[in-house]
């Protein structure tokens, strides 16, 4: 009933149309180890004969056509299932010394990768599936490989008195670079003292000698990114990179480090490699460049539709931000010119820009509002103008700013309202801020907002999903989200209210 994925891909070369290489890294890690299961075809064990066949309108031995994703062309699902209907008659006659060479290819993939007690991929799929496949091989419950690919399962669970779950995956290096970012906003020497603490953390977790699935696309780059999570040297995330990079870089020019250049060497790294991974039409992605074979996401395995990673307005805002903080221009940087030109093509027709990792077009909008800031894009422009009048068009009569993740449904491209969140309220004032509105009327109702609903804890309490994994398929919620947000925009709000200016000197 599942569609066949042979394990033999492992042994295609890179110009076939599906290739390892032409699928995003999440896709990757979580395939590689599926296909072992898929060619091994173990059993679980069943004791109790629990089935899920309640799942099933009719039973699923006499289903012969499942539901394809709503984003997959009728022709293409037509001409790739007819290609699995090919595989599933072929495949029983595949020779067994090409399966052997595809399987321990497979094997080497995963064990390459393995990323000892953070895990394959540093997310949950890839992890799960490494376990299963290292079992399904005959792997003794001991050997190495097998309990390292184990723990970094384990230390996913959160378990307290009433509950217990998994999380997707850990975020630490996101949430520490995000956090230095406001506290350094908010100016105080305790806060100081803490976002250079974080910064001292996050320095040693810069990968510089491992060039990862990325370097397959950019061979002649050097490695220095950082990862999202608290180790993943393979897959080093260039939205992590650049917010890095910018926290390093204010904090030398504030003066909390003992010289103006002491992270310069590795800003330096992270800026190469930054612009050695922008992408051909000018923008960038999460973790490679020229991800886009789009045909890809009409085969039957990707009916979550979330099998490549292409460029975005977040991820292209970002890495705009970081060069132009660093010093450069339109006019001087070719590199800058074409992400500037690429994100203001990219603006959607109501002004907003959509957010691929954060919910969703309020997220993007004050991403590429920081970017266009930074860069000295005229605030009086065209493009500008009508990211505010659409950022004060979607306020809620509380004041604050809210967006629903129906906003990503695929038969309309366009907000979707939503209770106010701290967090979302907290993008919308930093992206109009960033645009020189600091005494626009909907900032004072924003702030007046946050003011409100702050906790007597400090904090802001916020039951919403307000980031994304994958559109349409799962939603994540950080923690520090409604903290350190919250934070970033009041203090950034008093800081340009006492000033002489009413624009932000850096890049978010």
């Amino acid at each position: 009933g599942a569609p066949t994925m042979p394990v033999e891909i492992m042994l295609l070369p890179r110009w076939f149309p599906f290739h390892l290489d032409k699928v995003s890294y999440w896709a990757r890690t979580v395939l590689v180890p599926l296909l072992v299961l898929q060619a091994l075809k173990p059993r679980a064990a069943n004791p109790r004969g629990v089935t899920i066949e309640e799942l099933f309108v009719a039973p699923p031995d006499t289903v012969r056509k499942w539901p394809t994703g709503a984003h997959q062309h009728w022709a293409a699902v037509r001409f790739f299932g007819a290609i699995d209907w090919l595989l599933k008659r072929t495949e029983p006659f595949f020779p067994k010394s090409v399966r052997r060479r595809a399987i321990a290819a497979a094997e080497a993939f995963v064990t390459e990768r393995l990323n000892g007690e953070d895990g394959l991929g540093a997310i949950y799929p890839a992890m799960a599936n490494a376990v299963l496949m290292y079992d399904a091989l005959g792997y003794p419950p001991d050997h190495p490989h097998l309990v390292a690919a184990r723990r970094s399962i384990e230390k996913l669970l959160v378990v307290s008195k009433d509950e217990a779950y998994c999380q997707p995956c850990l975020s630490p290096v996101w949430d520490t670079a995000l956090a230095a970012h406001a506290l350094m906003e908010s100016g105080d020497e305790a806060s100081a003292s803490a976002a250079r603490a974080g910064l001292d953390w996050l320095s040693p977790l810069q990968v510089l000698d491992v060039k990862g699935d990325w370097g397959v696309q950019r061979p002649n780059v050097r490695p220095g990114g950082w990862a999202f999570q608290y180790a993943n040297p393979h897959y080093p995330d260039l939205d992590d990179t650049a917010v890095v990079a910018m926290a390093m870089d204010r904090a030398d020019r504030g003066g909390l480090t003992d010289s103006a250049d002491a992270h310069s060497l590795a800003i330096a790294r992270a800026r190469e490699w930054i612009e050695g991974l922008q992408s051909r039409n000018g923008a960038w992605a999460a973790f490679d460049a020229d991800n886009t074979y789009y045909y890809l996401n009409h085969i039957p395995f990707a009916d979550h539709g979330a099998l490549l990673d292409p460029p975005t307005a977040d991820v292209t805002a970002r890495c705009i931000s970081m060069l132009a903080q660093l010093g450069d221009t339109r006019e001087g940087s070719p590199i800058l010119k074409r992400g500037i030109d690429a994100l203001l093509a990219d603006q959607e027709r109501d002004g907003s820009w959509f957010g691929r990792w954060g919910m969703n077009y309020i997220y993007g909008t004050w991403s590429s509002l920081c970017a266009l800031a930074i860069a000295g894009q005229d605030p009086q422009s065209e493009p500008v103008r009508r990211a505010i009048a659409w950022l004060e068009r979607i306020q809620n009569s509380d004041g604050g700013w809210g967006e629903s993740a129906a906003s990503y449904k695929l038969d309309y491209r366009g907000y979707e309202s939503a209770p106010s969140a701290a967090s979302q309220t907290a993008w919308a004032l930093l992206g109009l801020m960033a645009a020189n509105e600091a005494d626009h009327p909907a900032v004072a109702r924003g702030i007046a907002y946050l003011a409100a609903t702050q906790g007597d804890d400090g904090f802001w309490s916020e039951p919403y999903h307000t980031a994304t994994g994958f559109p349409r398929v799962f939603y994540l919620r950080y923690h520090g989200y409604s903290k350190f947000f919250p934070l970033w925009a009041l203090a950034r709000y008093r800081n340009l209210q006492r000033g002489n200016s009413r624009t932000p000197a850096f890049g978010m």
